[in-house]
């Protein structure tokens, strides 16, 4: 996800790690202002009818930068699906982690922030989330990051239910991490192919069913 990809430097050579944190810095930046005008744009006049050279002069930008950043457009799409939704998880999850004390108001607050993020979403939003995946189509490592990201970080919210004592133990925390993780993948994709899909009514299922199979009842 794209919240992990800060590079983090040991401190045995100062001298050296400050001009690459700088360069790495200002990397980001001018990515961030590539996707950014791109996404200005796409919302504007359509993903079809904008090009890479709108784009650059939207970004202020040289065409010979953009391609520094994204091989072709596709690329930029699928980098512009994983900020929208997938990148968004992790962070996400921590912060239901430092504002609610219980797992059952976690995962009420988790459906919470989909729906919300839901609402704000349009058609060209929806477009984005499902070419995310297909622009690492050929780039398995990148695949695996992004899954394991998302999987270590429900992962993460199932072991400490654990430690509070008000998560049920009759599955592995992977396996209820799997099935939450694969829940909410399913809504969201059959919601991005067909916008009349009820994903709302089925996020409210979904926020029932994990409270089922995963909270202990109240004492």
């Amino acid at each position: 996800m794209y919240f992990k990809m800060q590079q983090h430097y040991g401190f045995f050579m100062d001298t050296i790690e400050a001009p690459l944190g700088r360069r790495e810095k200002r990397k980001q930046e001018i990515r961030q202002r590539i996707e950014d005008a791109a996404y200005q744009l796409f919302q504007q006049q359509g993903i079809e009818d904008t090009s890479i050279e709108e784009i650059c002069v939207e970004a202020d930008v040289a065409r010979r930068t953009f391609y520094g950043h994204f091989t072709n457009k596709h690329a930029l799409l699928g980098g512009l699906g994983i900020t929208r939704l997938y990148s968004r998880s992790e962070p996400m999850l921590s912060e239901l982690m430092a504002n609610h004390t219980s797992t059952r108001a976690r995962l009420q607050a988790m459906i919470d922030y989909i729906e919300s993020s839901f609402a704000g979403m349009n058609d060209i939003d929806r477009q984005l989330v499902l070419v995310g995946p297909t622009a690492f189509a050929e780039d398995q490592e990148r695949q695996r990051e992004i899954g394991n990201s998302s999987m270590a970080s429900f992962t993460q919210l199932i072991n400490a239910g654990i430690e509070l004592g008000d998560v049920k133990t009759e599955f592995t925390p992977l396996m209820l991490a799997t099935t939450v993780v694969g829940t909410l993948n399913m809504l969201t994709i059959s919601w991005c192919l067909d916008s009349s899909y009820p994903v709302f009514a089925k996020l409210e299922e979904a926020r029932k069913l994990f409270d089922q199979l995963i909270c202990k009842d109240n004492p």
